[in-house]
């Protein structure tokens, strides 16, 4: 059963370089973040666990946790973790899953259900499709999901302004525009009547179109905010 914006992220115990844990209870009320590798020691992933540690700090801002996981056991996490901190500048502070049994790869559709065997043996190429982002809110359900090629890095800066925009348009009747970013203008939802919008937005808006209504960035809380 493949996974969908909206479904409920599918919870699970796991090993972690930090003890044990059970995923919804470690998420507590806030957001969640779980990003997947397909093999520890792999370059392109040293990179990328070394910047979500520099960039650890923006995400708990936004009540924000991490949690990374690769198909090896925790022995080898804690290895690799000294050569990120070593090659990237930073030492991951997050947990990473230990997820040598392949359960929660199969469980988040990241391998298929009947794939045989355990992590060892299995090489970066047998796991690529172990790469993705899951952004997971409050409620427990995926608001975002993202996979990525092994060759191409991910953006975290811009996983990062999306959460941004999720927090924002989910306390306020809003939708952010493309490639909208902190402080830019954003669309009122069109669910949103102009005898509404009145209230929401004081200080008026600009009409495209009737379906494209422009206004300033509110402030969290939902009130207009200025720029």
């Amino acid at each position: 059963m493949s996974l969908r914006i909206n479904d409920i992220a599918p919870d699970f115990q796991a090993t972690t370089t930090q003890g044990p844990l059970k995923f919804h209870e470690w998420i507590g009320d806030g957001w969640a973040i779980l990003f997947s590798h397909p093999k520890d020691f792999t370059p392109v992933c040293t990179t990328e666990l070394g910047y979500m540690a520099k960039i650890e700090p923006e995400f708990s801002k936004r009540n924000c946790k991490l949690i990374g996981l690769s198909v090896d056991p925790v022995d080898r996490h804690q290895a690799w973790a000294k050569d990120i901190e070593e090659t990237q500048g930073a030492l991951p502070k997050y947990p990473i899953i230990a997820d040598s049994d392949l359960s929660i790869s199969k469980m988040y559709n990241m391998l298929p259900a009947d794939e045989p065997g355990t992590s060892e043996g299995r090489t970066a190429a047998t796991n690529a499709t172990v790469r993705s982002v899951f952004v997971i809110g409050p409620d427990k359900k995926i608001k975002m999901m993202l996979t990525y090629p092994m060759s191409t890095g991910r953006n975290f800066d811009e996983i990062l302004r999306a959460l941004d925009s999720m927090q924002l348009t989910m306390e306020s009747k809003v939708a952010t525009p493309a490639n909208w970013k902190q402080g830019d203008d954003v669309i009122i939802a069109p669910s949103v009547s102009d005898d509404e919008a009145k209230g929401l937005f004081p200080e008026g808006w600009t009409t495209l179109k009737p379906y494209l209504r422009m206004v300033k960035q509110p402030q969290r809380g939902g009130q207009a905010g200025s720029r």
